[in-house]
């Protein structure tokens, strides 16, 4: 209820009509944004850190990924009818046509990354329970500030049930991946 007792109801979004705003100009395609329960949501800045460690995975990521996988880079995963958000990085199931048709859903993604810079409780509080309940089967919070990757698998009731947390000179391995092992210090980088 707003101050004077009327209720005011709120509008959610849909992936199509999300779309056509970005086809009409409304949204332009510089605009950092994602759609998150039905809300058009600014994501926050890049920064040179977050870059950098999002270059990083690519690049692991790629090495790995050859012919089998397709790794996306800040792209859009539609996870249902009111929600896409673009994660930091996307291990995709391979398709001959690269997803040109449509988006990838959560049963193309088998591993999702968010590198959290500014975004850490966002990424934890809003997106993972996203993620979860769409049965994406493995995320990576990459905590810049704690010098972290944490690794969420095993998607249950919205929650993931499986949180484990690396460190510079550990190797994370991935859950569902087979052969996915990458060292956190590659990751992250510097010292």
């Amino acid at each position: 209820m707003d101050t004077l007792g009327a209720t005011v109801r709120r509008h959610r979004f849909d992936t199509t009509e999300y779309h056509r705003m970005a086809e009409a100009g409304i949204l332009s395609e510089e605009a950092r944004v994602e759609l998150v329960d039905g809300e058009v949501v600014e994501m926050s800045p890049i920064g040179s850190r977050h870059q950098a460690v999002v270059n990083r995975l690519n690049r692991l990521l790629m090495s790995f990924a050859v012919g089998d996988y397709i790794v996306s880079p800040q792209g859009p995963v539609r996870l249902d009818e009111h929600n896409e958000p673009q994660p930091d990085l996307a291990l995709l199931r391979f398709r001959e046509d690269f997803y040109e048709r449509e988006h990838p859903g959560p049963g193309d993604a088998l591993l999702l990354v968010e590198v959290s810079e500014s975004s850490l409780e966002y990424d934890r509080s809003v997106k993972l329970p996203l993620y979860a309940g769409a049965g994406v089967p493995e995320v990576w919070i990459v905590d810049l500030a704690a010098n972290e990757v944490e690794s969420h698998s095993a998607p249950q009731h919205g929650a993931y049930g499986l949180t484990r947390r690396y460190h510079r000179g550990d190797e994370i391995a991935s859950e569902g991946v087979s052969g996915l092992k990458l060292g956190v210090g590659g990751i992250l980088g510097g010292k």
